[in-house]
């Protein structure tokens, strides 16, 4: 069974940073994308970043792009997520995903499997 597991949100101030971890567990696919999702109170699930197995390709969401950092350690299973500048409406659970392909996706419909979620909480 796969498992993700987020850690590394927490609450901060405006212009503060975080580094989101996730972990993935059980995947017999020896090549997959990540990517992270956020979704905040009443709004639909978005894309945030996303970054291919050989990571020479990542891809962010506009209202990311220049603060936040995608990277993975395929040696520790593991992808990350540096949030720089945070605002607060950068406040949401974060998700991260995975997909049975090596290759970037910026759609939830794309990915196989999620992990459930750290909350960011950015106050001004």
């Amino acid at each position: 069974q796969v498992q993700l597991v987020e850690s590394g949100g927490g609450l901060v101030q405006a212009g503060d940073s975080l580094r989101l971890s996730c972990t993935i567990s059980g995947l017999t696919s020896n090549r997959y994308a990540m990517g992270w999702f956020r979704q905040a109170p009443g709004k639909e699930r978005e894309f945030v970043a996303t970054i291919a197995w050989s990571s020479d390709r990542t891809y962010y969401a506009d209202s990311v792009k220049g603060r936040f950092l995608i990277s993975r350690d395929n040696t520790k299973n593991t992808v990350y997520l540096q949030m720089n500048s945070l605002k607060p409406e950068d406040t949401a659970v974060y998700y991260c995903a995975y997909r049975r392909s090596p290759l970037t996706a910026t759609t939830l419909s794309a990915y196989n499997g999620w992990g459930q979620g750290t909350q960011v909480t950015v106050s001004s």
